[in-house]
């Protein structure tokens, strides 16, 4: 059975941050792509952040290129993504999220599996 596991969301001010991890099991996970993405209170679902089965291909939403890093450790079978710079609008419920296939796509918004996701809340 796939599990997709997230931790590490919560308050933090604006200007802060945040690390995010997703435990994953249940399927080999270093031959897969995996991704970020993030739904907003009263807003669709979009994507964040994806990363290749190797690390090599890294993708980002352009709102927050330069401040969040996507990456992963395949020995440990974990996700992680360093949010620094948090602004108001990065809140959200961050889903974790594994690919069909083993490359990256930019703006992928269709995944076979999700985690259950982890708030994160940016607010003085």
């Amino acid at each position: 059975e796939v599990q997709l596991v997230e931790s590490g969301g919560g308050l933090v001010q604006p200007g802060g941050s945040l690390r995010l991890s997703c435990a994953a099991s249940g399927f080999r996970f270093d031959d897969y792509a995996m991704g970020w993405l993030r739904q907003a209170p009263g807003k669709e679902r979009e994507f964040v952040a994806s990363i290749s089965w190797s690390g090599s291909e890294i993708h980002y939403v352009n709102t927050v290129k330069g401040r969040f890093t996507i990456s992963r450790d395949n020995a440990k079978n974990t996700l992680y993504l360093q949010m620094d710079s948090l602004k108001s609008e990065d809140t959200a419920v961050y889903y974790c999220a594994k690919d069909f296939q083993s490359w990256a796509v930019p703006g992928r918004n269709e995944y076979d599996y999700w985690g259950k996701g982890t708030q994160v809340t940016v607010s003085s």
